[in-house]
This record gives structure tokens, C-alpha cells and sequence, in this order.
């Protein structure tokens, strides 16, 4: 008899999830809606961190690197007064990302007709995916890309706004002065890189290229 009322309660148990929810997946569920507001539409907190370990207050002030991960398993500083604690959790969301619409050979110079959003758990992704389709416009593909793949930062570059060898105009600009110039560029460089300049003085200058594909220095 011991043991039927021992799996009924293993089995109740098993049919409610939120048996075994933390008083802090709510609250950690809104702190990170609030943090994915345009990237994610459906965000779940799975807190890891046993309760006996929490936070002694029932609503603390959270608080994350500003580089640290969104989704996925998480580490999030919890403060209650002077107390700090740091909770670990499981955040789920789900959005759209980037993917091939059709095979893209290393070298494509990638158009709007050859990817796609798709929509679907962000935190099963391989790290620094894709969400932003404008960002695929007009990149290189460094990697050959199958249809439906999702589309990972690394796997392209920007194109090149200024070429190695290329003639280009400089601009130096202080506070109430600006001087123009032209050199020749010394590498390639997308929009908003930086570039090397060979003057026709001979002197090497850096500067940032700019979407006309001049090159700004700030003095």
C-alpha cells in the first residue's frame, strides 16, 4: 500500500509541472520579457537554483552584465537590500532568426531573395545567430550555407566599402575645423571599420570608414 500511494504521488507530481516551479520563475520571467522586448514574444524562466538558496526577499532586484547572455543558461545577480546572490536559470524564448532560403556558396554576395525569417526557439541556436535580416543584405558569405540553415554572424562579412589600393578621400575633423585630403587605402574595410591611409605626403593615417566610403578622423 506504501508503495501504490508512492508512485500516485511521483505521478501526481509528474502530471503538474508547477509542482516543482521556483517562487522566483515569475519574476525572472518578466525581467527578461522585459530585457527581449523586440527580439522575443515568448520568454519562460526555468530558475535552477534550489529555493533554499535564494534570495531571502520575495521580489529582488535583478541584474545582468550588459554583455551577458539573453537566453540559454544564465547566471543573474539577485540583490535583496545589502545581500547579494547570484541564481542560476534556464531561459527560454522563442522569435524569429535569420535563414537560407536556398544554397548559398561561399563568396555570394547575399540579396533579399535568398533568406528568409523563421521562427522558433532562439536559445536551441548556436550562439551569435542571426535575428536582424537587414544584416544579411549585401554580406559575404565566408562558408558554404545550405538551404534552411540558420545564418551565424561568423559565417559572413560585411561588404568591402574600401579596398586595399583604392584612392580615397579623408576627412579630419576638430572641434570648429575640418581639413579634406586623399590618400591611398592600405586595407579592406567595410562601413563603420576601421582603415589605414597612406597620404600623399607619405604619412600612414587611421580613420573609420563612413557609408560614402570616406574615411573620418576625429582629432
Amino acid at each position: 500500500m506504501a508503495g501504490l500511494k508512492t508512485w500516485s504521488t511521483i505521478a501526481l507530481l509528474l502530471a503538474c509541472p508547477q509542482a516543482f516551479a521556483s517562487i522566483l520563475d515569475a519574476p525572472l520571467t518578466q525581467f527578461f520579457q522585459q530585457r527581449l522586448v523586440g527580439i522575443s514574444d515568448d520568454v519562460s524562466v526555468i530558475v535552477k537554483t534550489p529555493d533554499a538558496q535564494l534570495p531571502p526577499c520575495p521580489l529582488p532586484d535583478f541584474s545582468m552584465p550588459g554583455n551577458g547572455r539573453l537566453w540559454g543558461n544564465v547566471s543573474v545577480l539577485a540583490r535583496c537590500g545589502n545581500e547579494k546572490r547570484y541564481i542560476q536559470a534556464e531561459v527560454q524564448a522563442t522569435g524569429n532568426y535569420v535563414v537560407a532560403a536556398l544554397a548559398l556558396p561561399r563568396g555570394t554576395v547575399i540579396n533579399e531573395t535568398q533568406v528568409q525569417l523563421k521562427r522558433g526557439r532562439l536559445d536551441q541556436l548556436p550562439p551569435r545567430a542571426m535575428l536582424d535580416i537587414n544584416q544579411a543584405s549585401s554580406a559575404v558569405t565566408l562558408r558554404d550555407i545550405a538551404p534552411n540553415q540558420p545564418i551565424m554572424l561568423s559565417m559572413v562579412r560585411q561588404s568591402w566599402r574600401v579596398k586595399a589600393g583604392q584612392r580615397v578621400h579623408v576627412v579630419a575633423a576638430g572641434e570648429g575645423f575640418s581639413v579634406n585630403s586623399e590618400g591611398k587605402a592600405l586595407n579592406n574595410a567595410a562601413v563603420a571599420q576601421n582603415a589605414r591611409v597612406r597620404m600623399d605626403s607619405g604619412q600612414i593615417v587611421s580613420g573609420t570608414v563612413d557609408v560614402d566610403g570616406n574615411i573620418l578622423i576625429n582629432l
